[in-house]
């Protein structure tokens, strides 16, 4: 897939992908990377025309089976029926994304506004300094034509339709943005619930139910699998670590459902996988990357905007705004709250202290972060490290340090810009309704300070 992605248009680049349908994992990649290294220049004998591939044009009917499919990722057409009032504002930001999702979400029977001045598929995104939904500026004017539209709830994709932003009208009338945590967090919670509720998930088969995520997403959706019963696997960072982990549980079924896999409706599929391997319920990673179901094995824009639709009808239909529904959570299973920052540092001698930097957490880890002692320290580069279903993750340029004080914080360069990574989470696991705006207030006064002295360590690190 050639794309930008959720970059900069001079970000161009592409994605390779595999004969299940997700990215390609290693040993393609390290495969494909050496002969690409066997490249020597830019010119080329093309092969013969008996050995050259072939173009194949996919239609619109194969844009209607993706659609057929798209609609079983909503658990109770009920709740959308009688929520035809809600409004929302779309934006493509140039890209792909209106294509599927905005007739879906219609024939769903939700009103949808879309942005005139982005619907056009342009990979200069003229109106954007950068086309990814989880920046504030990529929504702004979708966020400001859901003020003028009295909109409901803003959904933006990415260019190539798989990261989606959210923002949504708070209590006050006020729109407010949802970070990529807090939307995963929410869709966990209520497709857990509603599964659960519509016996779909029950006693005796609910520990074959699993949530994905990367050890950098808020562990708010672990705790909330986990105590509803589910499994839950924590992944390295990219959506090509799920895909390979639902490739996994398709190998798992018995040879003569695996033959008949990808012609089986739904239905059948989750009563097969929860029978003889694990039920993907959701999967997600903080950068706006969500998924339902098994049939799209990459983050999927359309099928989010889909879900998160009917949640934020869910939320309506109890009275409540996102955020109300997102302290009752809170309320319920504990107080997380994450923060995101990171560093650049351009050019080849950027690249260079980057490396040095990541080294340096490594080769003299610190022994306390902003007056906390830390407890626990991982270098994931080592490698050796097993996920919950024991499976060794592969080596990844990153450290994770737990705090005595419950904080925790991760640190890895970035894979496709020229920027070092920090995540910081934080969390109060006892809360009631009284204590739980002191809470929030507390954790993110926490994660500022915890945030500040990483500043601060980073200057003595680089100098």
């Amino acid at each position: 897939m050639i794309t930008a992605s959720h970059n900069p248009p001079h970000d161009n680049g592409y994605k390779v992908y595999f004969a299940d349908g997700g990215q390609v994992v290693e040993p393609h990649a390290r495969g494909i990377i050496e002969q690409v290294n066997k490249v020597a220049n830019e010119f080329y004998e093309p092969l013969p025309p008996a050995r050259q591939g072939k173009l194949i044009i996919l239609g619109a009917e194969l844009d209607e089976l993706y659609k057929v499919r798209l609609r079983t990722l909503v658990l109770r057409p009920d709740v959308i029926a009688r929520q035809t009032n809600l409004k929302i504002v779309f934006t493509a930001i140039h890209g792909t994304g209106g294509i599927i999702a905005v007739p879906v979400l219609r024939e769903m029977g939700f009103q949808v506004v879309t942005v005139p001045e982005q619907e056009k598929q342009d990979g200069m995104f003229p109106t954007v300094k950068s086309p990814n939904p989880e920046n504030a500026d990529a929504l702004s004017m979708a966020i400001d034509l859901a003020e003028k539209e009295n909109g409901d709830l803003v959904v933006g994709t990415d260019p190539d339709s798989d990261r989606m932003g959210v923002a949504f009208r708070d209590a006050a009338g006020k729109m407010r943005l949802l970070t990529g945590n807090q939307i995963g967090s929410l869709l966990a919670y209520y497709r857990i619930r509603t599964l659960k509720s519509q016996g779909i998930l029950n006693e005796s088969n609910r520990a074959r139910g699993v949530i994905i995520k990367t050890l950098v997403t808020t562990d708010l959706q672990k705790v909330i699998a986990e105590r509803e019963g589910l499994h839950c696997v924590e992944t390295l960072t990219g959506f090509k670590y799920i895909g390979e982990k639902l490739h996994k549980y398709e190998e798992a079924l018995p040879p003569e459902i695996r033959r008949l896999y990808r012609a089986l409706p739904e239905e059948e599929t989750r009563a097969a996988r929860l029978r003889h391997s694990w039920f993907f319920v959701f999967g997600g990673e903080e950068s706006y990357g969500y998924s339902g179901a098994d049939f799209v094995r990459d983050k999927d824009a359309n099928g989010a905007a889909v879900m998160f639709a009917e949640v934020a009808a869910y939320a309506k239909s109890l009275g409540l705004t996102l955020d109300q529904l997102l302290d009752e959570i809170f309320v319920e299973y504990g107080c997380y709250l994450e923060k995101n920052g990171f560093l650049s540092f351009e050019g080849a001698e950027g690249a260079e202290k980057i490396r040095r930097l990541a080294e340096s957490y490594k080769t003299s880890p610190p022994s306390e972060m902003d007056g906390s002692r830390v407890m626990s320290f991982m270098d994931f580069a080592a490698g050796g490290i097993k996920d919950s279903e024991g499976d060794v993750l592969p080596k990844e340029r990153m450290t994770m340090f737990e705090l005595a004080d419950a904080r925790r914080i991760a640190v890895r360069p970035s894979g496709t810009e020229p920027k070092i990574k920090f995540y910081l989470f934080a969390k109060q696991t006892c809360v009631d309704a009284d204590t739980l705006g002191e809470a929030k207030s507390s954790l993110a006064a926490s994660l500022d300070r915890l945030w500040g002295w990483v500043q601060e360590d980073v200057e003595r690190r680089v100098q």
